[in-house]
């Protein structure tokens, strides 16, 4: 798809043709590509299009909400996204104002060096701490970073990531790119398509209209997601009207993030090992219209919530699906996260090499979880476009992964300037009057014409509301 084809006056022509790239995966036409408009210069200190996939995954979004507008009877709004905001939204878009938010990481995660290399090990949850610690023989109550250090230093880097993954633990060996594009999981990566699409008949048809100024007002989303992909995508569907109810179970948390990631969310609480927790669910599934996961592949399976019982109580249903590792390959179904990602993927260790650092040098931002995020939330904007025109639902898979293979395989054109220092123009004017103290948000990055990207709710925490719809 010609990248000539969007309306661009400054942006670098990689944001242009990421943009092309990944509406061309969402199944869009291509003439919509025509009303956007990418603004801004410079960009996030990195070897790698950081700033680009930011603004074109952004892009691609705003897109998919132009043209659910559209659907409404309206003429196509033009969109712009603003480079810079864009980015910056992929950092954190939340200013605490009298208060500060709890820390993002674990004091024991992070990069190790091994007895031939590095690793990187994630241990925000509990149980993924302990599960790293019980195979390097440590407290998991009492290990200090320096200990930790002492131990995976004794261990060879490949052996220690199968060990602490065996014991469900999350970790990752810092590759090359060139050594990942021959590993197993690399090249089954490499094979499989940007966005995964499977439509299901359902003979669906809308009895309520549309508000083109609030295109997803009346719109059931059932967020299934932690951490950042999936969150970003269910703030982002948020913003333009869906009713999002997140689910989690009573053990899970995540303070750092929760204040962030939660706007515009009621966040309520099942237990799905239960019978009355899965009951539950059933009822919320068979009245969504979106559904968003981040369970690894079998998981909901094994819940007796697998495809065919969710097209059963719901055939009409969008259904978006995350993964960290990819759906085909060794490692299909491995925990994983954005960080870990850029270890085995080669990202951290490029960025090591051509800044010349002794340590892994991994992107900026967590680029490859917000970036996935927005293409999530296109699916569903996608999804719920192709339902509204043929009557079908659908099925979306997306990974980390991948999404890691579509920054390397576009690199920056030359070096551009840093972006500006955030300015207090930068903050919208709205207060945010959370549970944790007031807050503001950066403004937002899409404009679209007669569309505001606004939230109706403060960000909640987690479990505070009943699991129903309103």
């Amino acid at each position: 798809m010609p990248s000539q084809s969007l309306a661009t006056t400054t942006a670098p022509p990689v944001a242009t043709s990421m943009l092309a790239e990944i509406w061309a995966a969402l199944g869009g036409p291509q003439a919509v590509l025509s009303n956007v408009r990418l603004t801004g210069n410079g960009a996030l200190p990195s070897v790698f299009a950081t700033s680009d996939l930011a603004q074109a995954s952004v892009a691609a979004a705003g897109l998919a909400v132009a043209e659910l507008a559209e659907a409404a009877g309206v003429p196509l709004p033009s969109v712009e996204c603003d480079r810079r905001l864009a980015s910056m939204w992929f950092s954190s878009s939340l200013r605490a104002q009298g208060w500060t938010p709890p820390a993002l990481w674990d004091s024991v995660a992070g990069d190790y060096r091994s007895a031939d290399g590095w690793i990187r090990l994630h241990t925000n949850a509990p149980h993924h701490r302990a599960a790293a610690l019980q195979v390097l023989g440590l407290d998991a109550q009492q290990a200090p970073r320096e200990q930790v250090a002492e131990a995976v230093a004794r261990w060879k880097a490949g052996e220690l990531e199968a060990a602490i993954v065996d014991n469900n633990g999350c970790a990752a060996e810092m590759r090359s790119q060139s050594q990942w594009a021959v590993h197993p999981q690399g090249m089954a990566v490499a094979a499989e398509p940007l966005l995964g699409y499977q439509a299901f008949d359902a003979a669906w048809r809308r009895t309520t209209p549309v508000d083109p100024a609030r295109p997803l007002a009346g719109v059931r989303v059932l967020d299934l997601t932690r951490v950042l992909a999936g969150p970003t995508a269910t703030r982002f569907l948020a913003a333009f009207g869906a009713q999002v109810l997140r689910i989690d179970p009573s053990s899970w948390d995540e303070p750092g993030l929760v204040p962030e990631m939660t706007l515009g969310k009621r966040c309520a609480h099942l237990d799905l090992s239960q019978p009355d927790g899965r009951r539950t669910m059933e009822h919320l599934l068979s009245q969504a219209d979106v559904l968003v996961h981040g369970y690894r592949p079998q998981a909901l399976e094994h819940l007796g919530l697998g495809t065919a019982r969710r097209r059963q109580l719901n055939a009409a249903l969008v259904d978006v699906a995350l993964d960290a590792y990819g759906w085909s390959g060794p490692w299909a179904g491995r925990r994983g996260f954005d960080s870990l990602v850029q270890m085995s993927s080669g990202i951290a260790d490029a960025g090591m090499r051509l800044l010349g650092r002794d340590k892994p040098a991994p992107l900026p931002v967590q680029a490859l979880d917000h970036a996935t995020g927005y293409l999530m939330a296109a699916s569903a904007l996608r999804g719920l476009v192709r339902r509204q025109q043929t009557g079908q639902g659908g099925e979306y898979r997306l990974s980390l992964a991948r999404t890691a293979q579509l920054l390397a395989s576009h690199r920056p054109e030359g070096v551009e300037a840093a972006f500006e220092a955030e300015q207090p123009g930068d903050l919208g004017t709205a207060e945010e009057n959370t549970v944790w103290g007031s807050a503001r948000r950066l403004r937002a990055p899409l404009s679209i014409a007669g569309v505001p990207m606004r939230w109706d709710l403060p960000a909640s925490p987690l479990r505070s509301v009943p699991a129903e719809w309103r």
